[in-house]
């Protein structure tokens, strides 16, 4: 549940936060699949209606084979920005430790134009032990990793500032996580979107935090965006994360078959949400 010391901010944030339209994003994993299955399931994605396609930041597997089939995923979003249309693309998430921020700012600057505005730059502190060992990053500690987060946004949002061209727009910020000393403020502080995943209490209670962190950095809480991945069905799931301020659910899926049942099913749920 909340702290106390959030609850007369509650009802307001919730109720703003309830006022956004419901979204629906895929994170097709690029994983155990060929390119052309990757590129047409996003432009499968696009045409049922979803409103985000995200891939992720890892270079091996996460399930199954854990040397199987995988892509990066930058090179993969600036294919992606050419080869659809409508659809917002970008990293669920980009991993800081992989990239200088400048030059990380100056990929989604990149990214941005080839989109024509259509990128998310999400990112977080990094995880994957396998991923920094085989590619020769250093793994170091959990807290030094978000200590190294918080070093790096402000330097990206330096050089988005002096880029020529500068974006064609704001680019919004996605930080995923869930650490409520430190990642949370780093949203309160950056982000236009928080990811994170969860079951409703857990959700409940971060958002609660996230609503006094914003309001300690003289933030309003109503302007960040609240993301979860759903594993569920939208009826068992959709109301409660709604009530909660959830407006943008993501499903998640792997290869080699991708299958979009499920993002049918929350795009459904969506659509009657907004008419």
């Amino acid at each position: 549940m909340p702290c106390p010391k959030s609850h007369g901010l509650r009802w307001r944030t919730v109720t703003a936060s309830v006022s956004r339209p419901v979204r629906v994003g895929l994170q097709l994993q690029p994983q155990h699949a060929a390119y052309k299955k990757i590129r047409s399931t996003a432009a499968e994605a696009e045409e049922l209606g979803a409103d985000i396609v995200f891939n992720w930041d890892h270079f091996y597997p996460l399930y199954g084979d854990p040397d199987g089939q995988h892509f990066e995923c930058w090179t993969m979003l600036g294919a992606w920005a050419e080869s659809t249309s409508r659809v917002e693309i970008g990293a669920l998430v980009t991993c800081n430790s992989y990239r200088n921020p400048e030059l990380l700012a100056d990929m989604a600057r990149t990214v941005d134009h080839i989109s024509d505005g259509r990128l998310i730059l999400g990112i977080g502190s990094g995880w994957f032990e396998k991923d920094y060992a085989e590619y020769g990053y250093e793994f170091g500690t959990a807290g030094g990793r978000l200590n190294d987060l918080a070093g790096a946004l402000p330097r990206i949002e330096s050089r988005l500032s002096k880029l020529n061209p500068p974006p064609t727009r704001k680019i919004p910020v996605l930080i995923g996580g869930g650490g409520e000393k430190k990642t949370l403020r780093l949203v309160a502080k950056h982000a236009d979107i928080w990811h994170s995943f969860g079951d409703p209490e857990a959700v409940e209670r971060k958002v609660g935090i996230l609503r006094q962190h914003s309001t300690d950095v003289g933030r309003d809480p109503a302007e960040i965006e609240i993301s979860v991945g759903v594993n569920g069905s939208p009826d068992e799931l959709g109301p409660t994360l709604r009530s909660l301020g959830v407006s943008l659910f993501t499903v998640g899926v792997g290869g080699p078959d991708y299958d979009l049942s499920r993002l049918r099913d929350w795009i459904a749920w969506r659509n009657a949400q907004n008419s």
